[in-house]
């Protein structure tokens, strides 16, 4: 047992032990079914366990990482030190007149379900976004022409410092695929959502319609970070890879996806190493042949794996 776990019995002696684990595979929580053992996973179920757990991290420098859906992240092979917090627990969701608000750990794809049983439109693109709230907000996701920021109102945020605020929408500061909260330490813990009433039928039509197109394109029957790269200016990222013939190029169990080549799917017990290696060999196959920069969409975190 390390430090931080040491540490962590005496901080946490209020946790029951089943919301607690110790060297915990983060593989079981992540999309790719990638990532090594974090130190410390730990699973709050209130806003003030959440800022008890900041404040006690800050007190006694330990590491935090926030864990959402885990669908757009990879987690290198050396696992998180510290504390990683998974807001999991966290997913109620509630609807009074047009606004909804969600916890930052339900899942979108079920936010946007429980707006069309509430007649309410605004939320249809979400429909097959495979995260959670807070990780939608986290970097403004969207789909098929509609973003969070269409329909965010405001957000309830503890701070690095453990402070309980809420932010509104302007400054939340969202554009493509960013927000205010990257490259700070602020979690989300609840967004508010300003949708409008709509009928069902059509909502529903919309959703089963936007659905279809994502089954039919996107490789679903395998592990994967969703789509790994933003949009570059005046290119689509798939294409790019395409044309540079890397479909079905496999680095491990890594492999760029033959349906849809701005996946790279885990189609034999890939490592997160395998799918760095095959990030960075797109990356430079595109900059060569098209003199274009992919930037990355998906968040890479934790440790290097010790050989």
């Amino acid at each position: 047992m390390n430090s931080y776990q040491l540490l962590s019995k005496t901080l946490f002696d209020n946790f029951h032990e089943d919301r607690i684990r110790y060297s915990e595979p983060i593989r079981n929580y992540t999309y790719t079914r990638l990532g090594g053992e974090a130190d410390i996973l730990i699973f709050p179920e209130t806003i003030d366990e959440v800022a008890k757990i900041v404040k006690l991290a800050v007190q006694h420098d330990i590491p935090l990482t926030i864990l959402g859906y885990g669908s757009n992240m990879i987690v290198r092979d050396g696992g998180i030190r510290g504390i990683t917090m998974s807001l999991q627990n966290l997913n109620q969701v509630h609807v009074n007149g047009h606004t909804m608000t969600a916890q930052s750990g339900a899942a979108i794809i079920d936010v946007s379900r429980q707006a069309l049983d509430a007649s309410l439109t605004g939320l249809e693109f979400a429909c097959g976004i495979p995260g959670s709230v807070g990780g939608a907000l986290y970097m403004n996701a969207g789909a098929y022409g509609g973003q969070m920021s269409d329909v965010v109102e405001s957000a309830i945020v503890v701070t690095e410092a453990g402070e309980i605020i809420t932010m509104q929408s302007e400054e939340l500061l969202l554009g493509y695929r960013k927000s205010v909260f990257m490259g700070k330490r602020d979690i989300i813990i609840e967004v508010k959502f300003k949708l409008q009433p709509g009928d069902p039928v059509e909502i529903k039509a919309k959703m089963d319609e936007l659905t279809y197109a994502r089954e039919s394109k996107q490789p679903l029957e395998y592990a994967s970070c969703g789509s790994v790269f933003k949009r570059p200016e005046g290119y689509f990222a798939g294409k790019l890879i395409q044309d540079c013939g890397l479909q079905g190029t496999r680095i491990g169990g890594a492999e760029v996806s033959r349906k849809h080549s701005g996946f790279i799917v885990n189609v034999d017990n890939a490592t997160a190493q395998d799918y760095i290696d095959m990030i960075a060999l797109i990356q430079e196959k595109v900059r060569s042949q098209f003199n274009v920069n992919l930037e990355t969409e998906v968040v890479i975190i934790g440790d290097e794996l010790n050989k």
